[in-house]
C-alpha cells in the first residue's frame, strides 16, 4: 500500500509499440519509422524516437491515410488484440471529415 500523497510510477509503453498495438500501424515497424522521421508529436512535442515513453494522459498526432490523427492514450494495453479491444486504449480528440467532403 502507498502512503498518502505519494505517487506510483506511471505504467508506460514505447510508442512504437502502442501505435502497433492500439491498431494504427500495421506493423511495428511502419509506427517505428514514421517516429524516426520525426513524425509524431507526443503533447505538442515532435519526437525523433520510436522508443520514447508514452502512457495514459499523453496526446499523440500523428499522420495517417492522408488524414492527422489527434488521440489521447488511455491505457498501455497488454497485446495486440482485436479492434475492439484496441479502441479501448485511446480516445480519438479529433472526428474525422466525413466522406466526399
Amino acid at each position: 500500500m502507498t502512503a498518502p500523497g505519494s505517487t506510483s510510477p506511471r505504467e508506460t509503453i514505447r510508442l512504437d509499440k502502442w501505435l502497433w498495438q492500439a491498431r494504427f500501424f500495421k506493423t511495428r515497424a511502419l509506427a517505428a519509422s514514421l517516429a524516426s522521421a520525426g513524425r509524431i508529436r507526443v503533447n505538442g512535442q515532435r519526437t525523433d524516437k520510436p522508443a520514447r515513453a508514452v502512457g495514459a494522459g499523453d496526446v499523440l498526432t500523428f499522420p495517417q491515410a492522408g488524414n492527422i490523427r489527434v488521440i489521447r492514450v488511455l491505457a498501455c494495453g497488454e497485446r495486440r488484440g482485436p479492434a475492439s479491444e484496441a479502441a479501448a486504449l485511446y480516445e480519438d480528440l479529433e472526428t474525422p471529415p466525413p466522406a466526399g467532403a
